[in-house]
Formats: structure tokens, C-alpha cells, sequence
């Protein structure tokens, strides 16, 4: 039941605040969130997760008062676009977890400006952010926080992703989980090289069953669905 009522006394009064978890409090605001953002300067960790109402306006918020920002999770706030996380990232340099799922907005511009001005990155799930394609991952893999920092990336239900981005990331050496559930460009061949590079990877993968043959003397052979983890 909090309201941004709540978050405007806090903003006022606590400027010393490091974490705030607002998971699923569906009624908070921008401008709740802004006096926040406002008043909390030293803010470390922010979660909105499922709070569906907040916009760019908060990221904007976020990147011109708490420069500070480790963790930012907003995971299914699917107002959020290209814009606001191009503000945060080109002010917030110390991030290092974001979870981004289901923002369903955001495009491979994301990708780019996180990748010039956040080396800090280490936890990015990009899970159902179903714009996101290869070139986006391209920079990634380039970027600053690829080769010694990043070590966990979720794409789950990316449909644009193929094998290439398993070469953009196979220089990714602190790289120790990959999640592709449900990306059906991703063969296992691709995923076979990717480990070629960092044996010691875990890729949580899905494929579709094999098309079962037809049924010989009246047997019938079941099939079931199959994830793989390496």
C-alpha cells in the first residue's frame, strides 16, 4: 500500500540512505521516486522492480543526483526507453547489476552506452528485451567492462540473438554464466565454440524437441522437452 507520499518524507529526511527495495509497489510514482533520487544522493541500490508506472523521469533522475548507483533493478517497468538509460549511463560510471527485463523498449542503443560508460558491469539480464540483436551484444563484448569484469548475461526470449553473439562474447574472459532459454537462433553448435573459448562457462540453453518419427507396431516413443546446462 505505499504511496509517494511515503517516498517524499524519505527523500526529505534520510539523506544518508544507501538501499531501497520498492519490489511490486504498484502504486509508487515518478514523482515519488524523483524526491528520492533528490534527496538521497549516497543512494547505492535501487530496485523498482514491477513498479509499471515510472518512466524515463526516474533514470534521468537517477543519473543527474546519484552518481553513486551500484544496482538498479527495474524489471518489468516497460515504460523505460533508450533515452532515459542513455542519461543514467553516461552519469552513473559505478554501475554494476542491472536487471532489465522485460523493459521492453530498449534497443541496442542501451547496449552501446552502457558499454562506453559503465566498465563497472558485471550482472546485465536483458531477458525478454525482445529488440535486442547481435550488433547490441557486438558492443558489449567490446566494451570496457567485457574482458576482466563482466561475468553474468541473461538473454532469455531475445529472438534476434544468434550464434554471433556468442563470438562477440567469447573474449568476455571473466564471462561465468550465459543464459539463453528460448533464443531459437542459438544452435549448439554455437554454444559448443563459445566454450571452446571459456571452458569453465555455464550456458543454460533450451531447444526444441526432435520431431518424433512415426509410431512402429503400434508403440509410441515420448519425447519430452529438454534444457541443457553446461
Amino acid at each position: 500500500q505505499l504511496e509517494d507520499e511515503a517516498l517524499k518524507f524519505i527523500g526529505a529526511h534520510c539523506p544518508e540512505l544507501v538501499t531501497l527495495n520498492l519490489q511490486t509497489c504498484l502504486q509508487i510514482t515518478d514523482d515519488g521516486l524523483i524526491t528520492i533520487c533528490r534527496g538521497c544522493h549516497k543512494l547505492q541500490s535501487l530496485c523498482a522492480s514491477g513498479c509499471s508506472n515510472i518512466t524515463d523521469a526516474i533514470l534521468n533522475a537517477l543519473g543527474q543526483n546519484c552518481p553513486r548507483l551500484r544496482i538498479l533493478e527495474v524489471a518489468r517497468c516497460s515504460q523505460l526507453t533508450d533515452v532515459g538509460f542513455t542519461t543514467l549511463a553516461r552519469n552513473c560510471h559505478e554501475l554494476e547489476k542491472m536487471d532489465l527485463e522485460e523493459c521492453v523498449q530498449i534497443t541496442d542503443s542501451t547496449l552501446i552506452q552502457l558499454s562506453i560508460h559503465c566498465p563497472r558491469l558485471q550482472v546485465l539480464s536483458l531477458s525478454h528485451c525482445e529488440l535486442i540483436t547481435d550488433d547490441g551484444i557486438r558492443h558489449l563484448g567490446n566494451g570496457a567492462c567485457a574482458h576482466d569484469r563482466l561475468e553474468v548475461i541473461e538473454l532469455d526470449n531475445c529472438p534476434l540473438i544468434t550464434d554471433a553473439s556468442l563470438e562477440h562474447l567469447k573474449s568476455c574472459h571473466s564471462l561465468e554464466r550465459i543464459e539463453l532459454y528460448d533464443c531459437q537462433q542459438i544452435t549448439r553448435a554455437g554454444i559448443k565454440r563459445l566454450r571452446t573459448h571459456l571452458p569453465n562457462i555455464r550456458v543454460h540453453a533450451y531447444f526444441a524437441p526432435v520431431t518424433p518419427p512415426p509410431s512402429v507396431g503400434g508403440s509410441r516413443q515420448r519425447f519430452c522437452r529438454c534444457c541443457i546446462i553446461l
